[in-house]
């Protein structure tokens, strides 16, 4: 996936997940192509999953309970 399709799949800005790369909270299996940044479409589901399972709410939403 590039940093783009990344950032619309979060609903972020390009630069957005470029600063949370380099801060460690973004996916962090990209690699440099040409001018660019490639992640593998795993690695993004997999950080994506790893953030959800983090989120209280979203565990409590999980749950069943309101």
């Amino acid at each position: 996936m590039t940093t783009r399709e990344v950032a619309k799949l979060i609903r972020k800005t390009p630069q957005a997940v470029r600063q949370m790369r380099h801060r460690g909270i973004g996916p962090k299996r990209g690699r440099r192509v040409g001018r660019g940044t490639l992640y593998p479409r795993t690695e993004v589901m997999a950080w994506l999953d790893a953030r959800e399972q983090a989120d209280p709410l979203a565990r409590r939403r999980a749950g069943g309970q309101s």
